[in-house]
Parts: structure tokens; C-alpha cells; sequence
């Protein structure tokens, strides 16, 4: 199964289509959209071509392909314009021999995040800068960046998963890459 993930598009239209068109190139079973969908949040700067209508409308046709995760910016307005779940807290995800707990990550206190094993994946949004780093518990931290608001020099991004974690920006050049024996 090859996973798009993606998070933090902030009701940008303009980097909403370059996140659609890297989908069209990478061709994932499913996208992954770690949440705040449509609203830019009072922290952030309007994004390029805000247009939370027509990135409404660019997601809704694929909704049999999403699985979305609720972002601190995300709320039940949100879910009257949105044709797929945008509320959910979290979800596990049992792919390609890994379990993935995947949330936004404005909350991450142990109470608010389910038992994770060594090995486990917990896949978050919300700090706009990818990564991948090792937990105390043996479990990986995995962030794909944001799509619209990159933050720390980082690029406009998202990551794969197939056999591995691949860290891309939206024209699809790789810049980080989980090693092949993780």
C-alpha cells in the first residue's frame, strides 16, 4: 500500500493544487491529510490564493481516498463544507507491516495519545517542519511539513510511505529519506 501524507494546507488553493498534482504523479492508495484543512489560524499569515470554498471543492471529489485527521484549526463548520470526516482526533493505521497513530500534534501529552510500542509510528502535523526522530519508548516521531506554510527554511512538503518514509517538496524532489534497514 503507498500512502500520501500531507498536513497543514490552511485553506490554500494555490498549494492545494500543487499537493493534488504530486498526488496525480505519486499515485497513493490513499491521501493522508494530518489536518487544518481550510482555516489559516490567527498565528499564520494568509496563505497564496486563500480560497477555503475551492479547496472544498478540489478535496470533496476525492473523499474515498481521504482519511483526515482534525487539526487545531479545524472545526464543525469545516465538516459542513467538507464531504469527508475532518473531525476525528486520531486514527491508527495498521500499513505496510508499521502501525501509525496518526494525529495533528497540537496535543501530544501522554494522556491524549494511545500506547505506543517500540517500532510504533506516531505521524503528526501542526509544527509545519518534517521530521523524523526517535521517542523516548523506542517509537518514531514522523512530521511531513506543511503544505502551505513551511516553517524553519523548510520546503512546501509532504511524504510517502511505501516500503519507507520519503520526505518530498510539492514538484516531488526528495530531501530526506528514511534509512532502508529502519
Amino acid at each position: 500500500m503507498k500512502l500520501m501524507i500531507a498536513s497543514d494546507i490552511h485553506g490554500s488553493a494555490f498549494y492545494c493544487r500543487k499537493m493534488l498534482s504530486a498526488m496525480e504523479r505519486e499515485k497513493p492508495d490513499r491521501l493522508i491529510l494530518l489536518g487544518d484543512i481550510l482555516y489559516h489560524g490567527p498565528r499564520n499569515d494568509l496563505p497564496e490564493e486563500y480560497s477555503p470554498r475551492e479547496v472544498a471543492a478540489m478535496l470533496n471529489p476525492l473523499r474515498d481516498r481521504i482519511l483526515c485527521i482534525r487539526g487545531n484549526c479545524d472545526t464543525e463548520v469545516d465538516q459542513m463544507v467538507l464531504n469527508f470526516s475532518v473531525l476525528s482526533e486520531q486514527a491508527i493505521l495498521f500499513a505496510n507491516g508499521r502501525t501509525l497513530v496518526l494525529k495533528h500534534g497540537h496535543r501530544l501529552s501522554g494522556i491524549d495519545l494511545p500506547p505506543l510500542q517500540p517500532g510504533d509510528y506516531l505521524v503528526c502535523g501542526h509544527t509545519h517542519v518534517p521530521k523524523r526522530q526517535m521517542c523516548e519508548g523506542g517509537y518514531w516521531y514522523v512530521n511531513p511539513g506543511s503544505v502551505s506554510i513551511p516553517k524553519e527554511n523548510s520546503p512546501h512538503s509532504y511524504c510517502v510511505l511505501e516500503d519507507r518514509f520519503i520526505w518530498k517538496d510539492l514538484d516531488g524532489t526528495v530531501f530526506m529519506e528514511e534509512p532502508a534497514d529502519s
